[in-house]
């Protein structure tokens, strides 16, 4: 009769070499105990949690409208921008007028208008 073999599965050429810690706050450990017991697991027993996760993680498929957009050419023009409307204010207070004139109006509206379509583009570039 063969003897059974004990311990844990050996995994070969799929050892695992990354480690990944994670750290929850009161609520967000809440929500995970939560979903431990939709799967009937005790989240107290050790080797529970990692198991879980790892197929929670693996076995979900993320879509394309999950993906965060890149956003540092955004912020970057954003950035911009705002360094456009500090100048047109600094120029306001330093000729001491006390309400803006409508070219300066204008430029605000046209600095908005920039950033209403860079958003737009940004945004038709990650979904499309």
């Amino acid at each position: 009769m063969e003897q059974r073999k004990r311990g844990r599965k050996r995994l070969g050429n799929k050892k695992r070499y990354h480690n990944v810690m994670l750290r929850f706050n009161d609520t967000e450990y809440g929500k995970l105990r939560k979903i431990c017991e939709s799967y009937h697991l005790d989240i107290s027993k050790r080797g529970t949690v990692s198991p879980l996760l790892r197929r929670l993680v693996l076995h979900s498929e993320s879509e394309e409208k999950d993906m965060l957009p890149d956003t540092s050419n955004l912020a970057y023009h954003i950035n911009k921008i705002g360094n456009n409307i500090n100048q047109l204010v600094k120029l306001v207070h330093h000729k001491n007028l006390r309400s803006p004139n409508s070219s300066l109006q204008n430029e605000i509206q046209k600095a908005n208008g920039f950033l209403h379509a860079l958003m737009e583009i940004t945004m038709e570039e990650r979904t499309g």
